[in-house]
């Protein structure tokens, strides 16, 4: 292995892979559109919507894909599209100008759809956002390239359930902030399931299969299992945060009453109805495949505690 290229490297997910491949000594490259968070790594400026023009030939490189515009709903339509799947070409156009013949691909569960039944691997993808139609566009393109030397060329496409951990800025953090304000409280019932992995697992998910010659191409869900409920997740957040856990059930139509008055009136994005909709449906994910071939370092509640320790050493230490 020369070296391993991150294109979004210096996002949420690619900010703790590069942490993982900085500890292991290990040769790489971010390539994105912002600067890392830290100043010796490696960083090309690089923006995956157009053209890539810096160069990296070398047939043991692996390229990591982790380029995505995600956050949903939250862009206009055209924007998933002209970033995940413009992206997705562009990349493949780079390993091929490079002789690159491995590609780690971050999909998304989003391209199941949303719908309460488990989902596996196996599971006919019906995305029914931009995001989800986007990231399963992304997925054919990538599968393209592959075919086009199938004897050579290896692909690992991966889609995890909702990650957490430092930087994440998203649901769990949203989740954190109000058991910790004394706010939350559970959105039309209690046993909905959401499947989800601590960043560092996924990290190493990511890492290990990307070394593992063996495979060639393959698909894998990537959270815990089983999907935990949401009441499971909120317990074990509060605990790990010395937190009182909710017992409240807000009625559904009361919360999606209540968020587009915070939304269309006051302008609140967290409050939009699309997503207050997504709380009250599972992501109800079968990731048996991955947690049959790999160990996690951590899991759901060590992830936690892990994320909390985290958190606590960078606010004493005033590092942002």
């Amino acid at each position: 292995m020369n070296k391993i290229i991150i294109f979004g490297g210096s996002g949420f997910v690619g900010t703790h892979l590069a942490d993982l491949l900085d500890k292991k000594s290990l040769d790489f490259l971010i390539a994105d559109i912002v600067k890392p968070r830290k100043k010796q790594w490696e960083f090309v400026l690089s923006d995956v919507r157009k053209k890539i023009s810096f160069t990296e030939n070398g047939k043991d490189n692996i390229i990591i894909n982790l380029a995505a515009i995600h956050k949903t709903p939250g862009h206009p339509d055209s924007d998933y599209f002209d970033t995940n799947i413009k992206g997705a070409e562009n990349i493949c156009s780079f390993a091929r100008y490079n002789n690159i013949n491995t590609i780690v691909f971050t999909s998304s569960i989003a391209v199941y759809g949303t719908y309460e039944e488990k989902k596996s691997e196996l599971t006919l993808p019906m995305p029914d956002i931009p995001y989800g139609i986007s990231k399963l566009s992304a997925e054919f393109i990538h599968m393209q390239w592959q075919m086009e030397d199938p004897e050579n060329r290896r692909l690992i496409i991966l889609r995890p359930g909702v990650v957490f951990g430092m930087y994440e800025r998203a649901n769990f953090t949203r989740l954190v902030n109000s058991l910790q304000k004394k706010y939350f409280a559970y959105v039309g019932r209690k046993d909905v399931k959401k499947a989800c992995v601590y960043v560092k697992d996924l990290a190493q998910v990511i890492y290990e299969l990307s070394i593992d010659k063996s495979i060639k191409v393959e698909t894998f869900n990537v959270s815990y299992n089983p999907s935990l409920s949401i009441e499971d997740i909120v317990s074990s957040v509060s605990e790990a945060g010395d937190m009182k856990s909710s017992r409240f059930v807000i009625p559904r139509w009361l919360i999606i009453f209540l968020s587009s008055i915070m939304y269309y009136i006051f302008k609140k994005k967290d409050f939009n109805p699309q997503r207050m909709k997504k709380l009250v449906i599972s992501n109800n994910i079968d990731s048996e495949k991955i947690n049959n071939k790999i160990k996690f370092n951590f899991g759901f509640e060590k992830g936690i505690s892990d994320w909390m320790f985290d958190a606590e050493f960078l606010k004493q230490n005033k590092i942002y």
